[in-house]
C-alpha cells in the first residue's frame, strides 16, 4: 500500500533554533499524514473483513509509529522553544493529536471488536466439536448430559488456509 519513501529514523539532534523547531513540527506532521492514512486504512479493511490485507499494513505501521514517537520526543523536549517562537503551530499539533487520539480509539474498537468475534466462533467450533465427539448420555433426570469440559479435546487451527 505505501508508496511512499519509507520515513528515516528521526536524528537525535537537540532542537535549539525557531528554524528546528518548525522543521521538527513538520516532519512530525508529515509522520501523522501517514500514520493516520495507514490506521483508516487498517480500521476500514478490518471492518469489512479483509483480515488478511490488514496484517500487510502491519509493517509500515510499526514503522511509522516508530518515527512517530521519536519524532514527538524531540518536540516535547524543546516544548519552551516551540512555544516561544511557534505557538500556533504548537496549539495545532496539540489539536491535531487530539484527532489522532480519536481515530486510535476506533481503531482498536474495531480490533478489539473482531478479536472479540474470531473468539467466538472459535469457542462455538470448539464446542462443537466436543459436542460431536462425546457419546449421547442421559442423566438421571432424563436429559442429554453435556459433555465434560476436562474431557474435550484441543483444537488445532492451521494459519496458512
Amino acid at each position: 500500500m505505501n508508496q511512499q519513501a519509507p520515513i528515516a529514523a528521526a536524528t537525535p539532534a537537540r532542537i535549539s533554533t525557531a528554524d528546528e523547531a518548525a522543521s521538527a513540527i513538520g516532519r512530525l506532521n508529515a509522520i501523522m499524514d501517514r500514520l493516520e492514512t495507514t490506521v483508516a486504512e487498517e480500521t476500514a479493511r478490518v471492518r469489512s473483513g479483509r483480515l488478511r490485507d490488514a496484517i500487510a499494513l502491519d509493517s509500515d505501521k510499526l514503522d511509522l509509529a516508530r518515527a512517530y514517537t521519536a519524532e514527538s520526543e524531540r518536540v516535547r523536549a524543546a516544548r519552551a522553544i516551540c512555544s516561544a517562537s511557534l505557538p500556533e503551530a504548537l496549539e495545532k499539533l496539540q489539536a491535531r493529536h487530539e484527532t489522532f487520539r480519536k481515530l486510535l480509539q476506533t481503531n482498536l474498537t474495531v480490533l478489539a471488536t473482531a478479536h472479540a468475534v474470531s473468539e467466538g466462533i472459535v469457542r462455538g467450533v470448539s464446542g462443537e466439536l466436543a459436542r460431536k465427539q462425546s457419546p449421547s448420555t442421559y442423566g438421571a433426570n432424563g436429559r442429554a448430559t453435556l459433555p465434560s469440559p476436562k474431557a474435550t479435546q484441543p483444537l488445532a487451527v492451521s494459519r496458512s488456509l
